[in-house]
């Protein structure tokens, strides 16, 4: 039985349960044409079976290869962008000990990331840092040639050659790439590099559950093992039937397509755990870049409450009316601290002497929903009993296939991002690459050089 609680009631002030209801067939027909392979996109599917169709003799060489790595390395850089780190540092961060940078008793290395942006300063802050720490790098990129961890991977291994010499730098590579083709996969079998495979039929925002996202999770020292059996368990409920009753993943598509009918066009991930901050971006971009097509989709915001309360919370109580919230509540935390007792009790917080923090966090929760909701926004909560990996996995499968059926619901195509390309063509034509002279004529007489 899947360990997630969807509560939508609270939706129920502000839409009719028959306009849910009413999408029942829409998700039924979305759910058998992703279970059949009949709908748009279905060359990138292959993410449905992935939890049961895994290779176990590949697990072995991941978690034998995080051991080596464990070995010889303080640090590991993971170089990738979008799905090709946020997946991975979304499950790491959930499960990390808040600052383990910290930490001397620290038994993994510490995961830090690169090429998901193009900062002179970032790279050059890493780089200070590697040269004093023992390292290895994962480079992930099914092509090799996306600019962000293209140019890091040439820095940092560049780097990693001139510190450690180039056949112990091979050893301390390890590129996720396509199969058989492309500039990575080229060079990983020139150098000799370890490689993992990104499948040809899964995407980058729905990879967290092949090498893309297990070897870094492995090599953090978290049990992937469990992630998976965690998925395998939704799959096998999910991917069952379409049911209401049964399906919470279809049931939170029709809740929030429903919404969106009713003008709620802005949807705000809750957490109320700094530990999910990753887990909120790894949602953004699985819901953006799905949905966000031919001028449709629910635009994916986030929030980490109590802490944005008092920054977002007032737009939130009190602007526009086109939102509406999804709280991922925990049921327990990993650790216990009491408010102690204060003998003047300066700051007026004897009252809550002797309480845990997760239960003032628990109030806060709830007081939060119920302003919300009195201030004109629908709420509904998705609650797992605790974080380990086993609840990750199934968190994960069950947001992958609502976002699916969502797309299906709103008629896009949920597996492809044409509109990504827009802004790297004009970066490419401003920076003068061959093959783009006549785009750059064009983009300089539009800004004026």
């Amino acid at each position: 039985m899947l360990n997630i609680e969807l509560n939508i009631d609270p939706i129920f002030d502000f839409i009719s349960k028959e306009e849910v209801n009413e999408l029942s067939r829409n998700v039924a027909e979305a759910h058998k044409a992703l279970v059949n392979g009949s709908g748009r996109g279905n060359e990138y599917t292959g993410w449905l079976t992935l939890p049961t169709d895994f290779d176990k003799a590949v697990i072995s060489s991941i978690i034998d290869d995080a051991n080596y790595i464990g070995s010889n390395s303080e640090i590991m850089v993971v170089v990738g962008i979008g799905g090709s780190y946020l997946g991975a540092r979304a499950v790491i961060e959930a499960l990390s000990h808040h600052f383990p940078i910290l930490m001397k008793s620290r038994k993994a290395p510490l995961i830090v990331y690169a090429g998901h942006n193009i900062s002179e300063d970032y790279l050059s802050d890493l780089l200070d840092v590697l040269n004093e720490k023992d390292y290895s790098l994962a480079v992930i990129s099914k092509s090799g040639t996306t600019t962000e961890p293209a140019i890091a991977f040439r820095v940092l291994k560049k780097h990693l050659e001139s510190k450690y010499g180039k056949s112990e730098a091979a050893r301390r590579i390890f590129a996720i790439t396509d199969k058989s083709k492309g500039a990575l996969k080229k060079l990983a079998d020139e150098e000799g590099y370890k490689t993992y495979v990104v499948p040809d039929n899964i995407g980058g925002r729905y990879s967290v559950l092949t090498p893309v996202g297990l070897l870094p999770i492995a090599i953090a020292g978290f049990d992937i093992d469990q992630l998976i059996k965690g998925a395998q368990a939704a799959q096998q409920q999910l991917l069952n039937t379409a049911s209401f009753d049964e399906n919470p993943a279809a049931l939170y598509a029709a809740a929030r397509n429903a919404l969106y009918r009713n003008g709620k066009t802005t949807e705000i991930l809750v957490n109320y755990l700094p530990s999910l901050n990753y887990f909120t971006e790894w949602w953004k971009q699985l819901y953006g870049e799905s949905e966000g097509k031919e001028n449709k989709g629910i635009f994916p915001a986030g929030v980490g409450f109590t802490t944005d309360l008092h920054s977002m919370g007032q737009y939130i109580q009190e602007g526009l009316r086109n939102i509406f919230e999804t709280a991922l509540l925990v049921k327990d935390v990993r650790r216990e601290l009491k408010i102690p007792l204060s003998d003047n009790d300066l700051d007026g917080l004897n009252y809550i002497a002797g309480k845990r923090m997760q239960e003032v966090n628990e109030m806060a929760e709830v007081g939060t929903m119920l302003a919300h909701l009195e201030g004109g926004v629908p709420n509904m909560t998705i609650k797992i009993p605790v974080l380990n990996e086993y609840h990750l996995g199934e968190l994960i499968y069950f947001f992958e296939l609502a976002c699916a059926i969502s797309g299906y619901i709103l008629k896009v195509n949920p597996f492809d991002q044409p509109g990504v390309e827009a802004y790297k063509n004009n970066m490419f034509a401003l920076l003068g690459k061959p093959g783009f002279e006549k785009q750059t004529s064009e983009i300089k007489k539009r800004i004026g050089k």
